[in-house]
């Protein structure tokens, strides 16, 4: 109550605001009171009271103009409240009037006013024009439709209102329909609140609100007749939650619709509504479209089968919603079974249609899930992978078995954290306790089950289970469990049976399992006959697999097939490192099962020869290196021969050499079994040695992890479970770990679990090395069946036709387009078989599978979209003419000749050449110098093209044991030769795995005629014997050395003629210097070793660049490297160039120091010679060496070791300054060398190796004939000069023997001085040896030594020494010597 004397009178009111003295932020005024009066309710708000009299009304209408034009009121007028008021027209003008002068007012209430018509049509265009007021609100003022239409005209184009508020009105349909037009237009308005008499009200304005994305507050509220107001509709955009309370089905359709295309909405709440199919079905289109819906409650709502079907059907395609809510509606199991298909899988190969949906709860007392919801629950825990919460609510028709059910199909779920069976009756008894304890054993991942209002909370028990949800929550400390892990022989073998087509292996295989087996066929051998044909009829395809149990080892048999396009295959398949395994080559001793004609021994010797081959080679490509491959050979058809012949004699022999051939590189065991492979009692013995050998290999190969031949029994009783399933994923690998291997579990949901998974990952690599499984982690599956992989997959896979699609160019296919192929070959080459590959293998796993097993390859690695190349589909090009694409007298031609090291044992496997197809292809486009480079492929043959070189790699030799790689270039010799040793044959020698490469200079005739590779078998020399041919002659002959080629012909018909090259035509300018940058180093040391001071010389170079003050520096072996190596290669040629003018200078300089350190090598040789020339009046010649025969060719022995045999004795032609070998020496030869030899004999040699060292390096006669005794010569001399022995222990003895030179010359003491007196008494002790070992075999006198060594014992005339030289020298030197015989 407003005291008396703060009662002011309208005047007082009327003065004070002209007067401008109050600063007014609210005038409300009262109409229809007793009297009027006004009052200050607070400092800045003013209430007017105005009385029903004529004078009050007019003062009302005065009061209105004076605020509107006083000045102050304009800017500080915030709000503006009627109460009662019944609005003329007058006065609604000047209330317009008012507001278009005073901008700030923001709100205006009007509380129970009555409007005409044509008031409130001004009060529409009021609103219309007004652009200050933000808020209005409408209380009990009676506008009605009519008003509601006009404020909404009004609103159309007004853009400053925010709020409209109308209470208490029945603006009716028709009302909210004109509103619900403005909300489709105007963007300003922020909240709108109706209550209305109807509930009807609600549905077009929230429609057009969802429908327009409009950011608009709604609260629509309804009550009448007495009724409580209650909401209907609630719409929040700050957390994007439409909560509807109150709808009618018609009305819940038409929101629905409008939810289709909105994004405002995030969270719909529908609790308590009624709702039916009809608007179920609409909801579907709404959550096919509806994208940013996440949240959905329709808890309570009524909906029975139908609806949850529809709802389920929207799912599918719903990519959105993460929970829903559908507890205590009235559907049963079938509504059950479709709600949970969307978040369901059905088959391993099948994709879960709905990953987004994580939050599910459904039940009550009205929905009966019974058998089929049931099973509908047990298939969605046990495949869905997205799903976090589920909660059934209050259900009753599930008993204690089912819910025992639903907690064990958790146990390979890890994807599900929270489990609520609130109020559910079912919940009891020991069998769910004792489940749900299981369960959280081996499951870690549930954080929560909420327990409450069930009979096992009312019995207690569930205190346990949160207790052990908290230790599951827990950090479990970290424990190495492989480290302690007990380890123990492996119980499985492998046998691989290789051979040729037709040889038996299948059969073979068949009668070896007959003979395993406890019981035998007794009509077996009697129908041998009937084999025969299906055997020629029928060849295996693939890899087939038997599978033998001998007590608690198995024995697994895998036939090879054996026709060539299957050779893809075999490497894939060969064993790895540790694993336990051996080969049993089958050869026919017969050439057609059909036929009689008998192999020969050279035939025998090929079919053995290449798996010989391909056993070694791959066995050094897995790094076998621990153990060697073991091989049994077995001849079948043996049945056949009637009598022993001499051909049969024969393949023993051969088979005997191979044997010795391949020892130190595969076990042969020493008996060849000769077997009638299809009678199981022919091969009797055989199947014994199949069981002995299985188990000394089990006993020798590393032991395994304990849990390995655990888990082959499990996977075994997995696939038993599964309808023998082939192929276990992964994820279901890990499962079956979490469940049944305690070791592998993880035990808390905070453990490391990437570590768990290294040590399963560790384990399945053990199985695969074990030939248990088939196991490559970037696949993501597990092969358990071998043979349907092998035979069904593969075996198709390798013969994949592909040269007919469209798409294939040069080899190369798009991966979508290798998925089509794919899916076509496998489901039409063998009816039935496609449609099993494709039940445990999609398409895209094949093409992962054939890139990790090098059936295709990359272009790009790494890049999805790459292209894919197939080198199956390459064609051979046999027939095409074979020419350069340029050709002229400018060209130069290079060929390099790459091949194995040791081709006799191993070769390069069928994977190499498509590795560098790729590969090579790879390098050429990365390199930015590529100018428009082109690259083109057959199936042995690489053509490139690039800034005027162009290129041929070609796959050579039957068995793949050489790469010829030829050019023909419009660049220069070293530029070409640039891009073989910085790309090409880098790139070839990076994927030549446990091969060892050897590179040979082609001759350049065959390159520029591109003669066939039969014909080039002889023309092509090693780089390195090159080099050290240039290296062993003296200076002045080295830039004139020319190679001799020898002619080839073919059946009398000459091919190629004989002639020659200059050594400086077939290597680079890089390469030739190289030479004499070594020869120049050699020279340098030999100085040094020889104690020559250098002289300065201005004709000579004694230093060359880059020797020794300059680094190697390496090119990286692109075209971007050589293009940035461009600029320093030409600067240090030009340094080259500056002191050295042209090679000749270079080696003119050379021969002058080589001559001087040749003269002081011969003095010291002659001292050595001739130094203590009294023992025995050197009866006997002093420089002797020894040579071993191997294979008819002779070797250098150039280290003594007891135990030699076959030795053969030699001496030198000791002719002063012209030492050499002597031609067609018999010598002497030395059955065995004893300890007493090695002692005499090791000082001795030693130093005849190091002077036949320098003179090697020097080029002096005495090296003459030695190069045809040692192979590798240059890695005996760098063994010799360039290792320790030169400057060690061992070189200093060496250097000593060149001290006596020293001493002679001066009798000063020098370091080393005792050492020389040790080298005189091992020089005695070595001559003394010889005369004893002469005197044995009677070679004592001169006749005999000429006899057995062509020499003759003579004395120089001028300075009396005595020395033992050749027939030649006693000729051309008759005039320098005298003969003196013994």
């Amino acid at each position: 109550m407003v005291s008396n004397q703060n009662l002011r009178d309208l005047q007082w009111a009327l003065s004070t605001i002209r007067s401008e003295s109050l600063n007014l932020h609210s005038i409300s005024f009262y109409l229809s009171q007793p009297t009027s009066c006004c009052y200050k309710e607070t400092e800045n708000s003013l209430n007017i009271n105005i009385s029903t009299d004529k004078e009050s009304l007019q003062n009302f209408s005065q009061l209105l103009i004076v605020i509107g034009s006083a000045t102050r009121t304009q800017t500080s007028l915030k709000n503006l409240e009627f109460q009662r008021v019944e609005w003329e027209l007058p006065t609604l003008r000047n209330l317009h009037a008012l507001l278009e002068k005073n901008s700030s007012v923001n709100q205006i209430v009007f509380r129970r006013n009555k409007f005409n018509a044509e008031g409130l049509l001004e009060f529409s265009e009021m609103l219309r024009r007004n652009k200050g007021v933000k808020e209005i609100i409408l209380s009990e003022s009676g506008i009605g439709c009519l008003g509601a239409g006009l404020i909404a005209s009004a609103l159309r184009t007004n853009e400053s209102l925010e709020e409209l508020q109308i209470w208490e009105d029945s603006i009716g349909s028709k009302g909210a329909e004109e509103l619900s037009k403005m909300i489709e237009i105007n963007t300003t308005l922020k909240l709108l609140i109706v209550l209305d008499s109807n509930s009807i009200t609600a549905t077009p304005v929230i429609s057009a609100v969802l429908a327009r994305n409009r950011a608009m507050e709604i609260h629509i509220w309804t009550g009448d007749n007495g009724e409580k107001t209650s909401k209907v509709v609630e719409f929040v955009p700050e957390n994007s939650a439409l909560r509807i309370y109150k709808l009618d089905l018609s009305s819940s359709c038409r929101v629905a619709c409008a939810l289709g295309w909105n994004s405002t909405v995030r969270s719909l709440d529908m609790t308590g509504i009624r709702l039916k199919s009809k608007w179920a079905k609409e909801f579907r289109s709404v959550l096919e479209q509806n994208s940013t819906l996440k949240e959905i409650n329709l808890s309570k709502t009524l909906l029975k089968d139908k609806g949850v079907v529809y709802v389920a059907a929207g799912l599918f395609k719903n990519q959105s919603v993460e929970t829903l809510h559908l507890d205590g509606n009235w559907f049963s199991g079938i509504g059950v079974e479709h709600l949970l298909c969307p978040i369901s899988r059905f088959s391993a190969l099948q994709n879960q249609a709905n990953i987004t949906l994580k939050s599910v709860t459904f039940g009550g007392r009205r929905t009966k899930i019974g058998r089929d919801g049931l099973a509908a629950i047990l298939q969605m825990l046990t495949t869905n992978q997205s799903l976090t919460r589920l909660g059934i609510y209050d259900d009753e028709s599930l008993g204690q078995e089912d819910f025992a059910r639903i907690f064990k199909s958790l146990e390979r779920n890890a994807t599900l954290r929270f489990l609520s069976l609130q109020g559910c009756k079912g919940v009891k008894g020991e069998l769910v306790f004792k489940t749900i304890m299981e369960i959280l054993q081996v499951n870690p991942w549930i954080e929560d089950i909420d327990l409450t209002r069930t009979p096992l909370q009312v019995s207690g028990k569930t205190e346990e289970v949160y207790q052990k949800l908290g230790q599951n929550g827990k950090m479990k400390p970290e424990a190495d469990v492989l480290k302690d892990m007990p380890l123990t022989v492996p119980k499985s073998c492998r046998v691989f049976f290789c051979g040729q087509e037709f040889a038996g292996k299948t059969t073979l295989c068949n009668s070896t399992l007959q003979n395993f087996s406890s019981s035998k066929v007794p009509y077996l051998d009697h129908v041998k006959t009937l084999v025969n044909p299906v055997e020629q009829a029928v060849r295996t395809t693939g890899i087939k697999i038997k599978t033998i149990k001998d007590k608690e080892m198995k024995i697994s048999m895998w036939d090879l097939a054996g026709q060539h396009e299957y050779y893809a295959l075999h490497d894939l398949m060969f064993p790895g490192h540790g694993s336990a395994s051996f080969f049993v080559i089958v050869s026919s001793l017969f050439r057609k099962p059909h036929n009689r004609e008998q192999k020969n021994s050279s035939e025998i010797e090929e079919d053995l020869l290449y798996w010989l081959r391909f056993i070694v080679s791959n066995s050094r490509r897995a790094g076998q290196l621990f153990m060697l491959p073991n091989v049994t050979v077995v001849l079948t058809h043996y049945d056949r021969i009637t009598q022993p012949s001499e051909n049969l004699h024969a393949i023993v022999l051969t088979i005997q050499r191979l044997r010795e051939r391949f020892q130190g590189f595969v076990e042969f065991y020493p008996t060849v079994f000769t077997v009638d492979a299809r009678a199981s009692g022919s091969v009797g013995k055989f199947s014994h040695h199949l069981r002995k050998t299985s188990k000394t290999i089990l006993e020798r190969v590393p032991r395994v992890y304990e849990l390995c031949n655990d888990l082959i029994q499990i996977l075994s009783d997995w696939r038993s479970d599964n309808y023998k399933k082939p192929v276990l994923r992964w994820n279901d690998f890990g499962d079956l770990c979490q469940v049944k291997v305690p070791s592998l579990r993880i035990r808390s949901r905070h453990d490391h679990s990437d570590k768990v998974e290294m040590r399963r990952r560790v384990i399945a690599n053990t199985l695969h090395q074990l030939g248990e499984v088939i196991f490559f982690e970037e696949l993501g599956f597990l092969i358990l069946d071998f043979e349907w992989f092998c035979g069904d997959v593969l075996g198709q896979i390798v013969k994949l036709d592909a040269r007919r699609q469209s798409s294939i160019e040069n080899g190369f296919v798009t991966r979508k387009e290798l998925e089509n192929i794919l899916r076509g070959s496998l489901q039409s080459s063998i009816p039935g078989i496609g449609s099993k590959v494709f039940e445990s293998l999609e398409a895209s796993d094949l093409v992962k599978m054939m890139l990790k097993l090098e059936l295709c390859y990359e272009q790009d690695p790494g890049n999805p979209n790459s292209l894919l190349l197939i080198p199956s589909i390459l064609q051979e090009g046999r027939g095409n003419t074979q020419k350069w694409q340029i050709s002229g007298p400018e060209c130069v031609y290079v060929g390099r000749h790459l091949e194995c090291e040791d081709s006799s044992h191993m070769f390069l496997t069928p994977g190499f050449f498509p590795r560098l197809q790729v590969n090579l292809r790879n390098k050429v486009f990365g390199s930015k110098a590529q100018h428009g480079a082109t690259y083109s492929l057959e199936k042995y043959l690489i053509t490139i093209s690039i800034n005027g070189i162009f290129v041929r790699v070609e796959l050579g030799g039957q068995m793949g044991y050489y790469i010829d790689v030829l050019a023909c270039s419009t660049k220069n010799l070293t530029e070409t030769l640039r891009l073989f040793s910085q790309l090409i044959i880098p790139t070839i020698q990076s994927l030549c795995h446990g091969v060892t490469l050897t590179e040979n200079i082609l001759r350049p005739d065959c390159v520029r005629n591109l003669t066939p590779p039969r014909y080039r078998r002889t023309q092509f020399i090693p780089v390195q014997r090159l080099k050290q041919a240039i290296l062993s002659v003296p200076a002045d002959s080295m830039y004139d050395y020319q190679h001799t080629w020898v002619p080839v012909s073919d059946g009398g018909r000459p091919i190629l003629k004989s002639g020659f090259d200059l050594a400086r035509v077939l290597l680079s300018d890089d390469d030739f210097r190289e030479v004499l940058h070594r020869r120049y180093n050699d020279l340098y040391h030999l100085a040094t070793e020889l104690a020559v001071p250098f002289e300065s010389n201005p004709d000579e170079s004694t230093h060359l660049p880059g020797t020794q003050d300059e680094p190697n520096r390496r090119i990286d072996p692109t075209f971007d490297g050589i293009a940035k190596g461009v600029e320093e290669v030409l600067q240090r040629l030009k340094i080259i160039e500056r002191e050295i003018r042209d090679l000749k200078q270079e080696i003119q300089g050379l021969r002058y120091y080589e001559h001087r350190l040749i003269i002081e090598l011969h003095r010291k040789v002659n001292y050595l010679v001739n130094y203590n020339t009294q023992i025995e009046e050197r009866r006997v010649p002093n420089m002797f060496y020894f040579v071993q025969t191997d294979n008819y060719a002779r070797k250098l022995v150039t280290n003594m070791i007891s135990g030699m045999t076959a030795l053969r004795l030699h001496m030198l032609c000791e002719f002063r300054q012209e030492m050499h070998v002597v031609e067609d020496q018999i010598g002497c030869e030395m059955m065995q060398i004893d300890n007493i030899s090695v002692k005499c004999l090791v000082p001795y040699m030693k130093k005849f190796m190091k002077l036949l060292t320098f003179a090697l390096k020097i080029g002096a006669h005495v090296a003459v004939g030695m190069g045809e005794m040692i192979p590798d010569l240059s890695r005996e001399v760098a063994h010799l000069v360039d290792s320790s022995l030169i400057y060690g222990a061992a070189g200093a003895t060496a250097a000593a023997a060149l001290a006596i030179g020293n001493r002679h010359k001066s009798r000063t003491r020098i370091p080393g001085g005792e050492n020389s007196r040790d080298v005189q008494q091992d020089l005695r002790v070595a001559r003394q040896w010889l005369t004893d070992f002469l005197k044995d075999q009677n070679c004592s006198t001169g006749k005999d030594i000429v006899e057995k060594f062509g020499l003759w014992r003579v004395r120089y005339r001028d300075s009396g020494n005595i020395a033992w030289i050749c027939r030649r020298h006693m000729h051309i030197r008759a005039n320098e010597v005298t003969e003196v015989p013994v």
